[in-house]
């Protein structure tokens, strides 16, 4: 299928050294656009901007989902285990399994943070 877009020529500029890549960046700008209303995305936001304040050792070890974000990720787990993800869904949960990554390490560094300091 083809299709003819408008747009204007400030921004057919800037895409002039992507013109092989429109595609994607155009289907990147869609996934963004769509998750700002996610829960998902809300979910891994507010763990990365917590984490991104720097805070204490104990902050850190009482990270936890929030409730929406953890029923979103109970649904992606089931729905993986039983009729599969949609690629949309693969892209989420990889995100997911990142941040979870993120927040291990995290969890660790605080640990030992706090171990050092009870010795």
């Amino acid at each position: 299928m083809s299709n003819t877009l408008t747009i204007t020529n400030d921004l057919a500029e800037q895409l002039e050294p992507y013109q092989s890549q429109v595609s994607e960046i155009l289907e990147l700008g869609i996934r963004e656009w769509q998750a700002r209303g996610e829960t998902g995305f809300s979910g891994i936001r507010e763990v990365l901007e917590k984490l991104a304040t720097l805070p204490d050792p104990s902050e850190i070890l009482e990270l936890r989902p929030t409730p929406a974000f953890q029923e979103r990720i109970d649904t992606l787990l089931e729905k993986s285990r039983s009729a599969g993800l949609t690629a949309a869904e693969r892209r989420e949960w990889d995100q997911v399994e990142y941040v979870e990554h993120l927040v291990r390490m995290a969890k660790l560094s605080a640990t030992r943070k706090l171990s050092r300091v009870g010795t």
